[in-house]
């Protein structure tokens, strides 16, 4: 049976965390921020599992996008639905979905002390080529001038339409969380009105003490493990008198653990959606701004 889908930092870290002053005694807010009960070290079977989800995902993916009259994923679904979908796109909206990537058995892949978030989301770009959203997201110096979570970047390394490519991530809600987290992309022409990219994350690191002179960086898979793994697959269409961009984001967290969920819960499952939302809206803003 085939694989289906269905829409649906520190080694121990001290995080301030403001909330506490007026929710917990002094004891507790003491208690929290000088022990380590928010890390969470990536184990080698969470890995593993998140591997696998890769794999089947990269799988479905890749069949997809190799017929050039389904290629997106919005065409796969039913017809009423889809012409809605790009109705609404037309007319500035964002479509974004949660997708669950399940096992030749059907059965849903877990993750033992993680998470893996998965969700899809597309914008349409008006009065714009192919060449000139290319240009716009292949370039890699400027990412932190059009998108707020991304504090700085730097190309590493290209060949062709092959990149490395660094980035600082930042992301705030009850707690703030830096990474330092490094991609490598892959960019591919099925023709000159389809393209697609795969990104896959090939380090992340939580920063401790960011932005202070004695800022470092942990060790790999040491932290609050608010994000240890990051894959983006983009896919551009041009058409209808602009540019369709659809983006699946996989990644893999900690899990929420028990007592924490209030403080922990909200970051881990609100910030991979509006991550992707955020992430398709600064786009459509950036290419159009170069116009």
């Amino acid at each position: 049976m085939a694989a289906q889908e269905s829409g649906g930092h520190e080694g121990r870290p001290y995080v301030v965390i403001k909330v506490l002053r007026v929710l917990a005694p002094i004891p507790i807010l003491a208690c929290l921020i000088s022990t380590p009960l928010l890390a969470a070290d990536l184990k080698p079977q969470t890995l593993d599992a998140f591997r696998r989800y890769e794999s089947i995902t990269e799988a479905r993916i890749a069949k997809q996008v190799s017929d050039p009259r389904v290629f997106l994923y919005i065409n796969t679904l039913p017809p009423a639905e889809r012409s809605g979908v790009y109705a609404s796109l037309k007319s500035g909206g964002i479509y974004i979905a949660p997708l669950t990537t399940l096992d030749a058995s059907g059965r849903v892949i877990e993750a033992p002390h993680g998470l893996i978030h998965h969700w899809v989301g597309a914008v349409f770009i008006p009065g714009v080529t192919m060449a000139a959203t290319l240009k716009v997201v292949q370039d890699y110096d400027h990412k932190q001038d059009d998108y707020p979570e991304v504090v700085r970047s730097r190309l590493l390394h290209r060949e062709d339409n092959h990149f490395q490519a660094y980035m600082r991530l930042q992301e705030h809600r009850v707690i703030t969380v830096t990474l330092d987290a490094e991609f490598d992309v892959t960019y591919t022409e099925r023709d000159e009105r389809h393209w697609f990219a795969t990104s896959r994350s090939t380090r992340v690191r939580q920063v401790q003490d960011a932005g202070q002179p004695g800022e470092r960086d942990l060790p790999e898979g040491d932290g609050g493990g608010f994000l240890w793994q990051l894959d983006s697959y983009w896919h551009y269409v041009e058409q209808d008198g602009g540019v369709y961009v659809e983006l699946e984001a996989v990644s893999l967290t900690r899990d929420v653990p028990a007592g924490l969920g209030w403080l922990i819960k909200p970051f881990i499952t609100s910030v991979p959606r509006e991550s992707l939302e955020s992430t398709l809206k600064s786009t459509r803003k950036a290419v159009l701004k170069r116009l």
